[in-house]
């Protein structure tokens, strides 16, 4: 009960698995980085008038590392590694756009 040569090559190719599992990893640990640099930033410049300037940046830092974690485990949630790609791409330049309009 071999498979026959024909029915194999026959068969549609997926993907390699393991290239959607490096993307991720990649998208989740680069533009996650990306994002909880950019973040602090964006918060600093937009919550610093209500905070002192030292209290807004303590704030901002820690927060950076539950973005960095969510960042991570939505590159595994998306659908697919081009959407986790194009969340961590947009929510990083939303982030320094808000920067570079703050500041």
């Amino acid at each position: 009960m071999g498979l026959n040569k024909a029915a194999v090559a026959a068969r549609p190719r997926k993907p390699a698995a393991g290239w959607a599992v490096t993307s991720r990893l990649l998208a989740g640990g680069l533009g996650g980085y990306a994002l909880a640099q950019l973040l602090p930033v964006a918060l600093v410049a937009s919550i610093a008038p209500a905070l002192p300037r030292a209290d807004a940046v303590l704030v901002a830092m820690q927060l950076s590392f539950v973005v960095y974690a969510a960042a991570l485990m939505a590159a595994f949630a998306a659908r697919s590694p081009g959407r986790a790609w194009a969340g961590m791409l947009l929510a990083s330049l939303a982030s320094a756009f808000v920067a570079w309009v703050a500041l």
